[in-house]
């Protein structure tokens, strides 16, 4: 054998450096009128990084809290906590101050940097953290030294990239929280490495410096993983004006840029097909149009395709393993239901990547056979933060856990049933609500449907569907329930029906049954 003297790997931030050797002058990042070339990025990521490290003594392994929306200076802040060996901490930015006082706390961190309308969380970051080295505005305000000042005043400076190893943080990942108070998720530089590779050759084979990506969801997630997983391409990303989302002005900007690819959530793809700019805009350019975050019914994947062409690419992951369980590249995707188009899968393996169905022992099921989804691969994290009650939960027999539902063919091809905490038992029986939302998503007069269980004296629990109506019809209940009989069993049928306008998602654009059993909640609906 042959010992192994180091376990030495490329810092991410060699990616901008090389691109700032090879194609200075080529956009980086685009937003508005405003573009920034490679060259650009990489003087400003190394003014910033030699003010970090100079000015507030940021070094290798210390943590950068971040709070702000989609901007130039967000990639260059990543940018240059890798560049230092130092952690990048993403907050969401909608969140109050009280849970990013809480990221703060459990990240140590060492630096906040937000944009300058979020005074109240810098002020609960500073009461949290009384260690805390200072506090960054981008933007003015009266709190924190100005970062527009802070990069100018270091301009000229040169930063080399620290040395890391495969297993040095370089990210840490927030899960959402839909169980409890978020936990942190320790990504290093060789797994988001691995991953770097990966998504090239599983979701944007081909892409290359001559490509542009079209930012639409929050960088501080999902979002931030499909930039970092281009650098290496050198393609530029695009980023989408300040304010909310408009289908026309993501139309508008793929046709002015010639988009190649985008990331988004399945809401925001149904949002766009179904706006009239589709056709106002030439969208021949996209290539790849990647969902992922929730399900994709059947109904709407058909609407995009028939409005997009093959260009859809769904994955299937977790932050956990850096979003890298599986993949349905566009030649899975059909528009007409037959034989072969495997309604409802979510792909199969990504590479490097294997996945298990394992039931409550740990023991590997067969095809067909329900249970949860386990996997193993290059792109698992390490565990979280500062959590070993977690860790031992969601790791067994080297697996990693997902907490999902769902079964396998004998091809390999992945169905999630939902999640293990989305199941109600009626009558002694489980109920996974997924399989009953995409026939119900048939029906011409839904649009949108989450079913919950709810508790009930005779069957201990049954389910309610909570729909959006397409058109403003209003379909009969028992319509439903007659349309959904010969379709799922009859323990299966949703017990009640609730209409409500529009469904409430997350920051990142998702659609969760806590979200909506939330909703309900405040309203009194429940």
């Amino acid at each position: 054998m042959v010992a192994r003297c180091s376990n030495r790997v490329v810092n991410l931030a060699q990616f901008l450096s090389k691109n700032a050797a090879r194609w200075p002058d080529r956009p980086a990042i685009i937003q508005d009128q405003r573009s920034w070339s490679w060259a650009d990025l990489d003087s400003r990521v190394s003014a910033l990084a030699h003010a970090l490290a100079t000015e507030f003594g940021v070094s290798k392994g210390d943590s950068l809290l971040v709070q702000a929306r989609n901007s130039n200076q967000m990639t260059e802040i990543m940018l240059a906590a890798f560049r230092l060996g130092a952690l990048w901490v993403p907050c969401n930015f909608r969140q109050a101050p009280g849970e990013t006082a809480y990221a703060a706390e459990k990240a140590r961190a060492k630096v906040f940097l937000c944009d300058a309308d979020f005074g109240a969380q810098a002020a609960a970051v500073g009461t949290a953290c009384p260690d805390l080295a200072g506090c960054i505005s981008i933007g003015a305000s009266d709190f924190g030294q100005d970062y527009g000042d802070l990069v100018a005043s270091h301009t000229g400076s040169t930063v080399a990239n620290a040395a890391v190893d495969y297993t040095t943080p370089c990210w840490l990942f927030f899960t959402s929280g839909s169980t409890g108070r978020p936990k942190a998720v320790v990504l290093s530089h060789g797994q988001i490495g691995f991953v770097c590779v990966n998504y090239m050759a599983d979701l944007l084979p081909g892409t290359t410096e001559e490509d542009a990506s079209l930012v639409i969801a929050p960088l501080s997630h999902g979002a931030g993983l499909h930039q970092i997983a281009q650098l290496p391409t050198g393609a530029a990303h695009v980023l989408m004006p300040a304010g909310g989302f408009s289908p026309a002005v993501a139309f508008e900007l793929i046709e002015k840029h010639r988009i190649s690819n985008l990331f988004t959530v399945p809401t925001i793809v149904k949002r766009l097909v179904e706006d009239p700019a589709v056709g106002r805009f030439d969208h021949s350019s996209l290539r790849h149009v990647i969902y992922a975050g929730a399900p994709m019914y059947r109904e709407d994947q058909k609407k995009a395709l028939e409005k997009l062409g093959k260009v859809l690419v769904q994955y299937y992951g977790l932050g956990e393993v850096t979003g890298n369980i599986t993949v349905l590249r566009p030649q899975d995707h059909c528009l007409e239901d037959g034989p072969q188009t495997r309604i409802g899968t979510c792909g199969t393996e990504r590479t490097g990547i294997e996945v298990s169905i394992q039931d409550e022992t740990g023991a590997i099921l067969p095809p067909h056979r329900t249970g949860e989804v386990c996997v193993i691969g290059a792109a698992v994290c390490a565990g979280y933060l500062d959590d070993d009650a977690a860790n031992a939960a969601s790791f067994r027999n080297g697996w990693f856990r997902t907490g999902d539902i769902g079964h396998m063919d004998a091809q390999r091809f992945l169905y999630l049933t939902g999640r293990a905490s989305d199941m109600y038992i009626s009558g002694g029986s489980n109920v996974y609500p997924k399989e009953v939302e995409e026939v119900l998503l048939a029906h011409p007069a839904i649009s949108e449907v989450a079913i919950l269980g709810i508790p009930d004296p005779q069957w201990g629990e049954v389910g309610l569907a909570v729909c959006v109506t397409a058109d403003g019809a209003t379909p009969d209940p028992q319509d439903l329930t007659a349309f959904l009989q010969d379709r799922v069993a009859r323990y299966k049928l949703p017990a009640r029906y609730l209409f409500i306008a529009q469904m409430p998602t997350s920051a990142y654009g998702k659609v969760t049954k806590k979200l909506v059993r939330d909703h309900l909640d405040e309203k009194g609906l429940l």
